[in-house]
């Protein structure tokens, strides 16, 4: 997705929030005004992506010696914030209106509502390519299909007004929303701060990258191995590695086998690997069959 597609969306959805937020308080609607504070978020989210993209594009300096890609992630944290906030400030408000509920203009409703949807709609569409890829344009996407769903919740509120004078259903759809956006964000959220954490995606695929790595080829064993996520998808990874052999040749032949192996099944691009020989290394963590080919090297010569 361009950038000049995303300043699109961005402008599109702030139009969007000044009519519903003038539609909210001509018609009384709570529900259009949470439909209008939701879309601002979309078009903050927007522009928040917009940002972080061309922060993460800055190549990498002395200030900053993996580059700039973490920004993408620390703006998807800063707006799945801001869907968490928006989500129990919009049931607070349905709470209160319960208590005192307040006539609503239907028609005012339906037709803001159904702009609202139209131009969701076409910014979902423009944004969702993007967000197979990158967490930060995911979490923009999600805000836009949540608020695409809300305007279809708020027209449906209208409906009800119109044809019953159920101004309780304006207070429901309310509540939907709210529920739905809090869920969005606490899905998303863990996933983003393990991002920014640097921790491995999961126990079981840290296993594996240890087991694969024992099993290269003129490795004896692997020790302090430590992998941590530079950006939503740049991984490395450090450790010691105890070669079979003990010459500098077969250790870079041995790190060049490693480096393919972790690129190709792991997708971990950046491998910095230190050699260890086993009579360095903490006995514990020697295998038992290298220990015990090292005691009887000792025994031999003591003799």
């Amino acid at each position: 997705m361009s950038d000049g597609r995303l300043v699109l969306a961005v402008a599109l959805n702030v139009l969007l929030t000044v009519a519903q937020i003038i539609g909210g308080i001509l018609s009384g609607s709570l529900a259009l005004i949470a439909d209008a504070l939701h879309n601002f978020s979309d078009a903050a989210s927007l522009g928040l992506a917009l940002f972080a993209r061309r922060i993460g594009r800055r190549p990498a300096d002395k200030l900053m010696t993996f580059g700039y890609a973490r920004a993408e992630v620390v703006a998807a944290l800063i707006n799945l914030t801001t869907l968490l906030i928006i989500g129990f400030y919009l049931l607070v408000e349905a709470i209160n209106r319960f208590a005192d509920p307040q006539p609503v203009e239907g028609w005012t409703v339906i037709w803001v509502a159904g702009i609202a949807l139209v131009i969701d709609v076409v910014t979902a569409v423009m944004v969702y390519a993007s967000s197979k890829n990158s967490l930060n344009m995911k979490a923009a996407f999600l805000h836009n299909v949540s608020d695409a769903l809300a305007s279809v919740g708020v027209i449906v509120a209208g409906v009800l007004i119109l044809r019953y004078e159920l101004y309780i259903a304006d207070l429901i759809i309310t509540v939907v929303i709210a529920a739905y956006v809090i869920w969005q964000g606490v899905t998303l959220l863990p996933r983003t701060v393990r991002l920014l954490m640097g921790a491995v995606p999961d126990e079981s695929e840290f296993d594996r990258i240890v087991s694969d790595l024992r099993d290269t080829e003129g490795v004896a064993d692997v020790h302090h191995v430590h992998v941590w996520s530079i950006s939503e998808h740049y991984r490395a990874l450090e450790a010691h590695i105890v070669p079979a052999e003990s010459s500098l040749q077969a250790f870079e032949d041995v790190k060049a086998r490693a480096r393919g192996m972790l690129e190709t099944q792991h997708a971990i691009a950046h491998a910095t690997f230190e050699a260890c020989l086993a009579a360095d290394c903490d006995p514990d963590m020697i295998p038992d069959h290298q220990v015990e080919k090292n005691h009887h090297h000792d025994h031999d010569r003591d003799h």
